[in-house]
């Protein structure tokens, strides 16, 4: 599968969104309208347009770790070669978005996004690996820096590997 080149960019829409989700308000709006809101607009427009455009958000299917209930979450990706790239921020909250759980006890997921999908793996980035790829994504406008600062803590990156 041939990945489509999605890199992280400070557009003036980029830096108004950082903006937006860096306050309360806009998180609560991205947390209790978005999360309702993306998944029908993501397939309707072929992954062009989501609550935190201009970016690129993706559908990520996964089985929840107790539950085993499957469940979709609307996450913020980028590309590396092979692979679909995830910061598991949960909007600098102490605790980590509940997706993260449950790929880390259940790797196979499902992703869709604008010029993908399919069934993809999903790895924790440790190390020199994980501050290589976090490091692109606060060097451009986002909020990923601000979410770090405000966890206290580094943030998880997860590479998604297409299933062969």
């Amino acid at each position: 599968m041939t990945l489509p080149t999605v890199r992280p960019s400070s557009s003036f829409g980029h830096r108004v969104v950082t903006r937006v989700a860096r306050s309360a308000l806009g998180i609560m709006v991205v947390r209790n309208v978005g999360s309702r809101v993306d998944p029908t607009l993501i397939r309707l427009t072929g992954g062009r347009l989501s609550s935190v455009a201009p970016f690129p958000a993706m559908l990520l299917t996964h089985t929840g770790a107790k539950s085993g209930v499957t469940r979709t979450s609307t996450v913020v990706y980028f590309t590396d070669s092979d692979r679909v790239i995830a910061i598991a921020s949960n909007f600098g909250a102490p605790h980590r978005p509940a997706w993260y759980y449950n790929v880390k006890a259940h790797p196979e997921v499902t992703l869709w996004g604008r010029g993908f999908g399919g069934s993809f793996r999903a790895e924790e980035l440790v190390g020199r690996e994980r501050d290589q790829l976090f490091q692109p994504a606060t060097a451009a406008s986002s909020p990923y820096e601000h979410y770090e600062r405000t966890a206290g803590k580094p943030i998880p990156v997860i590479a998604f590997h297409p299933s062969r």
